[in-house]
């Protein structure tokens, strides 16, 4: 971190710490959510989303593969996420280094662990099952990669309409059939700064964090957790924290739902 940086971190936190934040924002409240809906032509499902300045993209591909062998009745779902050079001066080109992985990984679990697609549902027959390829970019960084990515990817699943199944292959010219969804989840990041907490911290924010922290839940139960950096959450900060999350699951619901 250049000597530039870390006094600009420096002032980030400091404002922080007063109570404050540099868009006038409560330390909780989330940013402006914009969501379009099927920009992808090509793709069977897709999703568009602004959170604040953050602009990410996913789309859902759908493919028929051999199933597992310890899933033989189930289909699969893949999450990957690339961040473009073009979003961010510190994103680079190649193949997708920890925070991509990390990223991926953390919007992968959070579906499959609340359970939102019916995996049964994607068995085609014997030998032959539905994987669903969703793919993020990152399109403009500004913060908050985890939400805005969970709800990007979340919302494609939700438009996905899937090939019809016919004499062994799909039938691409007649996308018609809905991926059922079984539940909605969605995840609320925190930063720590000293002792105080906030949600969904911009690139400023994000840069001068001690500790990071996301919750996904489906609004009864959190569904998993992911701790980043290199500070530490309280158990009691950590049950504060659920129930915010556990609330703002309904506002952030809606959003998805509209």
């Amino acid at each position: 971190m250049s000597g530039i940086d870390i006094v600009k971190s420096n002032y980030v936190k400091e404002i922080i710490k007063r109570g404050e934040r540099l868009d006038k924002r409560g330390a909780f409240d989330i940013r402006d959510i914009k969501i379009e809906n099927n920009p992808l032509f090509n793709a069977e499902g897709s999703a568009r989303v602004n959170l604040g300045l953050t602009d990410v993209i996913a789309g859902v591909k759908a493919v028929i593969e051999e199933p597992h062998s310890d899933t033989p009745k189930e289909g699969n779902l893949i999450v990957s996420a690339e961040l473009l050079p073009a979003a961010s001066a510190d994103f680079e080109t190649g193949p997708p280094g920890p925070a991509a992985i990390e990223l991926a990984r953390v919007v992968d679990r959070g579906i499959r662990a609340g359970r939102c697609i019916d995996m049964e549902g994607l068995f085609l027959e014997e030998g032959k099952s539905i994987s669903l390829y969703v793919d993020i970019y990152v399109l403009d960084y500004d913060g908050n990669l985890f939400d805005a990515c969970s709800i990007a990817a979340m919302r494609a699943l939700m438009n996905t309409k899937l090939p019809k199944y016919e004499n062994g292959e799909f039938n691409m010219e007649d996308r018609s059939v809905p991926l059922k969804i079984e539940s909605i989840v969605s995840s609320t990041t925190y930063g720590k700064f000293g002792d105080v907490i906030i949600a969904d911290m911009n690139a400023e924010e994000e840069a001068a964090t001690d500790a990071r922290l996301t919750i996904t839940t489906d609004g009864k139960a959190v569904k998993a957790m992911q701790k980043g950096l290199n500070g530490s959450f309280t158990i009691d900060e950590v049950e504060r924290l659920v129930g915010i999350s556990l609330k703002k699951h309904e506002e952030l619901k809606s959003k998805m739902e509209s």
